[in-house]
């Protein structure tokens, strides 16, 4: 049966954009299994999940639940189930004939390199959120502005860098990078385990396309990025390629 994957509509062209919702495209279309995609607005994500009965994956600041996509149904066992990393490992024990994208008993592994790689991204944020603002239909514009802006106390005009500030901020995500393409390079291959794709690839994959896509391939800001370190971001891009079609 087709799995019903949740996911954040934008007024691209192809719709998708999410580095989160992207992780779970990613390794539905590796994976090879089936899916339709629903596009839901952010105000509507936590009033469908209520009435899915879709668990929250945080807590807000005031102790309220948080309800995020990606989330998916599968009505072959009934499991409704949000987050991208446990979606992932559903998938892997669900459908244990598909390519896996924690193999090699990695899992423990996978999790800490997330976690790495997260942290090598702080600066990024006051670059790319308010462009993602900009790309979002009304509904989703307005949430995104406001629970951005709550969460970083301050408007998103002015979490835009500037001046030398904004150099200082886009060297430093060039560093954090450099120190993820230095774990890359000690392996022989275009992925974190060689030949062989993994839910590492496909969170910095997710991330990158997020850049691709809101600043577009021929922006001043994703030039940069794809050129970085010989060239490597773009190539994990090219290299996952086929696993970004939108059903």
């Amino acid at each position: 049966m087709t799995i019903i994957f949740y996911d954040i509509p934008s007024s691209l062209e192809g719709n998708a954009w999410s580095p989160n919702t992207f992780k779970t495209r990613y390794t539905l279309n590796f994976k090879g299994i089936p899916y339709v995609t629903e596009w839901v607005e952010y105000p509507d994500i936590e009033p469908l999940c209520k009435k899915l009965g879709i668990k929250a994956t945080s807590k807000n600041p005031d102790g309220t639940d948080h309800y995020t996509l990606p989330a998916i149904h599968d009505p072959s066992t009934g499991v409704y189930i949000a987050d991208s990393v446990l979606i992932a490992e559903y998938l892997d024990k669900t459908y244990p004939d598909t390519p896996p994208v924690f193999p090699h008993n990695t899992l423990g592994l996978q999790h800490a390199f997330a976690a790495a790689f997260s942290s090598s991204l702080s600066p990024l944020w006051e670059f790319i959120l308010p462009d993602t603002c900009l790309v979002l239909n009304p509904p989703s514009k307005e949430y995104f502005r406001r629970t951005r802006e709550i969460a970083f106390g301050k408007t998103l005009v002015e979490l835009r860098p500037k001046g030398e500030y904004a150099e200082k901020r886009w060297a430093e995500f060039k560093a954090g990078l450099g120190k993820v393409d230095e774990w890359y390079s000690k392996v022989d291959g275009p992925f974190l385990l060689g030949s062989e794709v993994s839910w590492a690839d496909i969170i910095v994959a997710s991330y990158l396309v997020w850049l691709k896509i809101v600043w577009k391939v021929d922006g001043e800001r994703w030039k940069d990025v794809a050129e970085w370190h010989g060239g490597r971001w773009s190539r994990i891009i090219d290299s996952l390629d086929a696993y970004t079609a939108i059903h």
